[in-house]
């Protein structure tokens, strides 16, 4: 049930997502685009913080005491795999608010490492993104080397 719930909050969300359409000249990371972004990230966190909603409701509807060994253990791998999704979308929160801070501080949009422009669409596809795809495939590249080392 949690899954069928999840999957129609994600399609929700992409019901309601319009890509943003620059005009010609228009200036990057404009007002208009930080609020294309604020709204994307805001909306992002919101279905994030339901999920945990709905996910402490379960576990707290679902909990009981099984006389069976094998339904207890069931039951308990259930709720470790729903704790381990809720701290993965806990600290994808952490980085949303990150993101909406950068938003707020005009700083947005720009690499971390070079600070050109990470770009309209890739941040729409990745709206946590803080590296534009050059830097993050130099990134990639090297912890995969350091990873054979």
């Amino acid at each position: 049930m949690a899954a069928k719930q999840n999957a129609t909050a994600g399609a929700d969300a992409l019901e309601t997502f319009k890509p943003y359409k620059p005009k010609r000249g228009e200036e990057y990371m404009n007002e208009n685009q930080r609020a294309h972004f604020r709204e994307i990230l805001m909306g992002w966190k919101r279905e994030l913080m339901e999920e945990v909603d709905r996910t402490m409701h379960h576990m707290k509807d679902e909990a009981a005491n099984f006389p069976d060994p094998s339904d207890r253990a069931t039951q308990e791998s259930e709720f470790s795999l729903e704790l381990r999704t809720r701290d993965r979308e806990r600290k994808l929160i952490r980085k949303i608010d990150e993101a909406i801070s950068r938003v707020d501080q005009d700083d947005y949009g720009f690499c971390d490492t070079c600070g050109t422009e990470i770009g309209i669409q890739r941040l729409e596809a990745r709206p946590t993104a803080t590296l534009c795809v050059d830097c993050k495939s130099l990134a990639e590249i090297r912890e995969r080397q350091i990873g054979r080392g």
